[in-house]
């Protein structure tokens, strides 16, 4: 079945300069598994050990954390060739904090992260080439949870949007760009009300601040002083 997902694991970070002859023998040396998950299907929940990187080759994940009272908040998300619980799967006795959820239909790629940290039996050559992007994996999230703390730390809901929109922005350099959040992700990973945050969309629209179809947006130029 890994076959099939050959371009998506060249072009993710944690495969990066891995040849595809490489990759074939590298997932069999990890002991590479793929299982398929449905919509809203749990692949990991809270309180779990955690043994395995997961690589999402189809579909995407959501990883969410629930309080006492059922209030969940989104800590982030992987697409398509992006990694999660690599913290945790290295870590391997810590029980993770959150649960990882199935956005769609996705199908999983897991690899053992005792493997990864190892030179196996076979000395293969591409051990220590996988540890370098295995470490750039864990620093870019690093930076990702540090932007949403920025994010976080505005004080009011239209703050939060215009901070997380404009950094959408940037990372994909362009102005009109795609979130991987319907409104209900959107409100959880900004911990704000999805009613008074859809209501601050609409306002943002109508000044001509942002332009929006779904999860498609689009930044527009205005002049502060025609919103005042």
């Amino acid at each position: 079945m890994v076959e099939q997902y050959q371009l998506v694991l060249k072009y993710s970070t944690l495969f990066w300069g891995i040849g595809e002859e490489d990759l074939r023998h590298m997932i069999e040396c990890l002991d590479g598994r793929v299982i398929a998950y449905g919509k809203e299907e749990e692949i990991y929940h809270s309180g779990d050990t955690v043994q395995s990187v997961g690589v999402v080759l189809s579909g995407s994940i959501s990883i969410t954390q629930n309080d006492f009272w059922g209030n969940r908040s989104i800590l982030g998300t992987a697409q398509q060739g992006e990694l999660f619980g690599e913290a945790y799967a290295c870590l391997q006795n810590e029980t993770i904090p959150y649960t990882v959820i199935a956005n769609e239909k996705s199908e999983i790629l897991f690899l053992d992260v005792k493997r990864v940290m190892t030179t196996c039996c076979s000395s293969c050559h591409f051990h220590t080439r996988l540890i370098q992007n295995l470490l750039k994996v864990m620093a870019q999230r690093n930076l990702s949870l540090t932007q949403k703390m920025r994010h976080m730390a505005k004080r009011t809901t239209r703050d939060k949007l215009l901070s997380y929109l404009s950094a959408e922005s940037e990372k994909q350099k362009s102005r009109s760009f795609q979130i991987p959040f319907n409104r209900q992700q959107l409100a959880d990973y900004l911990a704000v009300d999805r009613s008074a945050m859809s209501s601050t969309l609409g306002k943002l629209k109508e000044e001509g601040v942002i332009d929006f179809y779904k999860n498609q947006f689009q930044l527009k130029q205005f002049r502060k002083e025609e919103i005042e």
